[in-house]
């Protein structure tokens, strides 16, 4: 399953993530990434934006999961 984000915006890309437990997104301006387990995983072709995006999100999950 592919889900494309047209503009990055953490929260809205954690809790998909977290609900669809696995699969692919594409965001938009930064790239392709794929998640497991409910976190995003780092993406083969890793440049700094795209790293910076998966701590975010990441982090945006681990929130989510501490407050629900």
């Amino acid at each position: 399953m592919l889900r494309i984000f047209k503009t990055y915006r953490p929260l809205q890309v954690a809790r998909y993530v977290k609900s669809y437990f696995r699969g692919r997104i594409f965001i938009v301006g930064i790239g392709g990434f794929e998640f497991d387990s409910g976190r995003l995983l780092p993406p083969k072709s890793a440049n700094l934006k795209a790293l910076n995006v998966l701590t975010e999100v990441n982090r945006e999950i681990q929130t989510l999961s501490v407050v629900v």
